[in-house]
């Protein structure tokens, strides 16, 4: 063990070459940013990833029992059955993977244990070497479903609605999915930069056909705001016409 750890760090600091495994690789990201969990990534087939439309349709999850017996079944609830977008710069990798690790037949798994059957835990901790790369990383405590969380972040961190994120990540409760709606300063930026290309493109609008005017128009669904630019430079109270959401 001493051994093994002494040759990640000469690897880590470049002062080793090492053989790496690619086999899990695409295992990580499609974890990661298609938010999948456990059972559910093993379970994938051939079938179930459309590479054309960028898409992952998750049907089916393994279920490893204490005695070590696979149980294959449906998702951990209704939700589960989803089909969820992938980012497009992790197709290559999907592709790459699936010409040289998965069978021809559509329902062949994705994802296999080194004697092609279904991954269970074990074997993906001994194939990954997974605590010592861990650390190596600087992260000791990171474990496979923090690559879930953290996609979920991510997703909840673009401004998508409820909904749309219960729907990505196979909740049927919004409690499962609102802890990831954590008020950030990246969020809330976001949140302000839209609203400002919002009023900028109605004020834009508005302006190319009544130049030379002196008024700023902004209009919402029910109501017109219009603030006059008095000569003096002073501004006059707004007046709000019509009703008022």
């Amino acid at each position: 063990m001493e051994a093994e750890r002494t040759l990640w760090k000469l690897a880590d600091d470049a002062h080793a070459d090492v053989i790496r495994d690619d086999r899990l690789f695409a295992f990580i990201l499609l974890a990661t940013f298609a938010s999948l969990r456990w059972s559910e990534i093993t379970a994938l087939r051939r079938c179930d990833l459309d590479l054309v439309n960028q898409t992952v349709s998750v049907q089916r999850a393994f279920v490893e029992r204490s005695n070590g017996e696979m149980i294959l079944g449906p998702p951990k609830s209704r939700a589960g059955i989803r089909t969820v977008t992938i980012p497009a710069l992790i197709i290559f990798y999907l592709d790459a993977h699936m010409d040289k690790y998965t069978g021809r037949e559509p329902d062949a798994l994705i994802f296999t244990g080194g004697k092609g059957g279904p991954l269970r835990r074990s074997g993906f901790n001994e194939l990954t070497n997974w605590r010592h790369v861990v650390e190596a990383l600087g992260v000791p405590n990171l474990y496979f479903h923090d690559l879930r969380h953290a996609g979920n972040t991510l997703a909840a961190d673009m401004g998508v609605s409820l909904r749309n994120l219960m729907a990505r990540m196979g909740h049927d409760n919004e409690r499962a999915a609102v802890r990831y709606q954590h008020r950030s300063v990246k969020g809330d930026r976001a949140i302000a930069d839209g609203l400002n290309e919002v009023v900028q493109a109605e004020q834009d609008q508005d302006d190319e056909g009544r130049t030379g005017r002196p008024e700023r128009w902004c209009r919402w669904p029910n109501c017109t705001l219009i603030a006059r630019h008095l000569p003096t430079g002073k501004r006059s109270r707004p007046r709000f016409q019509g009703s008022i959401p």
